[in-house]
């Protein structure tokens, strides 16, 4: 097995994985609340920090694993193990081109306007939710330890 040439802070990465899951949870919970109820005070609040957190952590944490994750795994033997990473990588780029969809709409929403067409904010934040999902869970349960495993001295904080 070719080791990482530097360690990975990988409890960072699964923390952030976790609130990753959680800010998944808030866009459903605030698209089903906007279904039932409009955009209020709340789901402006809501939507404000939504964008703010994707906006940001999420774009570092996908440039960190493409960066510092994935390339050992890319030199691997294990073709089905490098398919899964190229993968992964193109998840990248769809997860991106889905949030240009939808981060607008939940700054104008934080914003309080109301141009948005609701039906198309709830398809691009189904469409973005189970892209994450599905991508979250193949890092956590096949590329995640296989990287760590990778580690020069095989710890999970770098």
């Amino acid at each position: 097995m070719r080791a990482l040439k530097a360690s990975v802070n990988f409890d960072a990465l699964d923390i952030l994985h976790r609130e990753i899951h959680l800010h998944l949870d808030r866009l459903h919970l605030l698209a089903h609340q906007i279904e039932a109820d409009g955009v209020d005070t709340a789901a402006q609040h809501e939507a404000g920090s939504i964008e703010s957190f994707f906006s940001s952590h999420a774009r570092k944490h996908h440039l960190e694993e493409e960066t510092r994750v994935f390339p050992s795994l890319l030199a691997s033997r294990n073709l089905d193990l490098v398919g899964t990473v190229h993968r992964l990588r193109q998840d990248h780029g769809w997860i991106e081109e889905d949030w240009l969809a939808l981060a607008p709409q939940l700054r104008a929403m934080a914003m309080g306007s109301t141009w948005i067409d609701l039906a198309e904010f709830q398809h691009n934040a189904q469409v973005f939710i189970a892209l994450c999902r599905e991508h979250l869970a193949i890092e956590d349960t096949l590329v995640y330890p296989e990287a760590k495993a990778r580690q020069p001295d095989a710890r999970h904080a770098g």
